[in-house]
């Protein structure tokens, strides 16, 4: 495995790590190593993670993963990993999809999952090759006002309620308009898709209608990554579907934030 850059190397590390540990041990022994009593899994309604791990519930047999996607914040304490998975059940046919997990890190500065959530596939693509963003060391403001911090996440929750208006009048210009050129997007049954292009192809062709409305926003410390989630109502050829959504956030070079990573899966 190739030498991965300090900063980021330590994010897919621990995803690695906690990956290795579900393989040689059990799903859940991986999965409780990497969360705390603030994490979030989507299961899929968001349920505290600590306490539906604590409950036993009926994980799969077996059940992997592979981070291809990763960032980290200027700040270090907010990152994205995410990628393929494979899980299982004993006497089961193996099932596929994607994962999204956004990080934070801890008082003890250990990185913890604050929200994780999966969408399935048919397996049938191999995975983009791991790409990874080592932040730089530019300077960014510290601020130590809470209403200064929420302001800043109003920013891009508000950002995020523009899209989602857009989207009510026209899904496929909203998208072209917010999606980042090099967007990675996340459908059920759907492989990876990785290209804003692509993902209107995918719409176009699937004949795909999405209306939005958020409901959760964090925001990095150094304010350069975030990510919002709420429920969405995805019409497709002949049914409508309910569905939740994450989407991750960069604000761009023109000031602009431009969504590089988002999952629909259904709820």
């Amino acid at each position: 495995m190739a030498q991965l850059p300090e900063k980021v190397g330590s994010l897919i590390s621990v995803d690695r790590n906690a990956a290795n540990t579900s393989n040689r041990e059990n799903p859940h022994a991986g999965l409780i190593s990497i969360v705390d009593k603030e994490s979030s899994f989507f299961v899929p309604s968001s349920v505290n993670a600590l306490n539906y791990l604590n409950n036993r519930p009926n994980l799969p047999d077996r059940l992997n993963w592979q981070p291809n996607f990763a960032l980290v914040s200027r700040s270090l304490d907010w990152g994205v990993t995410s990628g393929p998975t494979q899980y299982q059940r004993t006497g089961a046919i193996k099932r596929f999809g994607q994962y999204v997990t956004i990080w934070r890190r801890d008082k003890k500065g250990n990185w913890r999952v604050h929200v994780r959530a999966e969408v399935e596939n048919y397996g049938k693509q191999e995975a983009a090759k791991l790409e990874y963003f080592e932040p730089d060391n530019q300077k960014y403001l510290k601020h130590r006002s809470m209403v200064r911090l929420n302001q800043r996440e109003e920013v891009v929750f508000q950002t995020d309620k523009l899209f989602s208006h857009v989207l009510k009048a026209d899904t496929r210009a909203g998208y072209t308009e917010f999606l980042a050129d090099d967007v990675r997007y996340y459908f059920p049954w759907q492989p990876e898709i990785v290209g804003r292009d692509k993902v209107i192809d995918m719409f176009t062709k699937e004949r795909i209608e999405i209306d939005t409305e958020p409901e959760d926003v964090g925001r990095a410390y150094s304010g350069e990554f975030a990510y919002t989630s709420g429920t969405a109502t995805v019409g497709l050829k002949d049914k409508v579907v309910k569905f939740n959504y994450i989407r991750v956030w960069q604000l761009k070079n023109d000031y602009q934030w431009k969504i590089i990573l988002e999952m629909m899966f259904e709820r």
